[in-house]
């Protein structure tokens, strides 16, 4: 197996006040491949927002080690990270292709070629026609999908998503889990992706890392053998049922008798 993209190892993180100390994360190790998309998942609370900030070089740690990129690829976090919150945070006073331009107008990159991708990138996430609404005549899952775009505008290395769908309709989350892996497979890049929903985690996921309750620990970090592309369907198959079971035992929530002779062939 090649380099890993990312790579943490035994990574801890303290946050300190006037009267105490609080582990917010507790010697989490993992790799994420170049192209993979990874679901981080475990309880609200637990870290797994903090552990996002670590890589997006939001917050320092205190131990362990974290490196993103390689010698041959070397890793700028203010040019090649894009981050989609689970809020879409647009500028309401902008309209849709020039909130989608904002990070490439930070950065300086040239107009042309990046009003070009913009409006590619409208296209690729169902947008097009849309450029010149604003914010408030979108739907949420509109919002969203501009949200995407705008990450992707710099061409990132590394997309981090934080619980992007968990303020959305059941429905148009499960629409937007849809679009995030037709969207990951055009554009080929790494995310890693939090969230609390395990369905949800194993659905995304070429992989899934489990973390514990506060302070974050690793728990499991399972390979998802489930086809590409994924439907909606999967969700009623007995190897994606194996697989949530597996993690709801994780994370101390039994969900039924199970089948423990053949769930050990679903577990990687």
């Amino acid at each position: 197996m090649s380099e890993a993209f990312i790579h943490l190892a035994d990574v801890r993180k303290v946050f300190k006040s006037r009267k105490e100390e609080f582990l917010a994360v507790s010697e989490v190790t993992f790799d994420v491949q170049a192209g993979e998309l990874v679901s981080l998942v475990g309880p609200s609370g637990c870290g797994k927002t903090t552990i996002l900030k670590i890589l997006a070089g939001i917050h320092s740690y205190e131990g362990g080690t974290v490196r993103i990129g390689s010698k041959e690829s070397p890793f700028d976090p203010s040019k090649d990270i894009g981050i989609v919150f689970q809020q879409p945070l647009l500028l309401k006073w902008r309209k849709v292709l020039k909130n989608v331009l904002l990070p490439a107008e930070i950065l300086g990159l040239p107009h042309k070629e990046s009003l070009e991708r913009a409006h590619y990138l409208l296209e690729m996430v169902g947008l097009q026609g849309f450029e010149d609404k604003y914010p408030h005549e979108l739907s949420g899952g509109m919002q969203q999908r501009t949200a995407i775009a705008r990450a992707l505008i710099h061409d990132p290395k590394l997309v981090l998503m934080d619980e992007p769908f968990g303020a959305l309709d059941a429905l148009t989350r499960e629409k937007m889990n849809l679009e995030l892996l037709r969207i990951w497979r055009e554009s080929q890049k790494t995310i890693l992706f939090v969230t609390h929903g395990i369905q949800e985690a194993v659905f995304l996921g070429t992989r899934v890392i489990v973390l514990t309750s506060s302070p974050a620990r690793m728990a499991d970090n399972i390979s998802i053998d489930l086809p590409y592309p994924r439907t909606l369907d999967m969700k009623t198959h007995e190897e994606f049922g194996k697989y949530t079971r597996h993690l709801y035992k994780h994370l101390g929530m039994e969900v039924g008798n199970s089948d423990k002779s053949g769930e050990k062939s679903a577990i990687k």
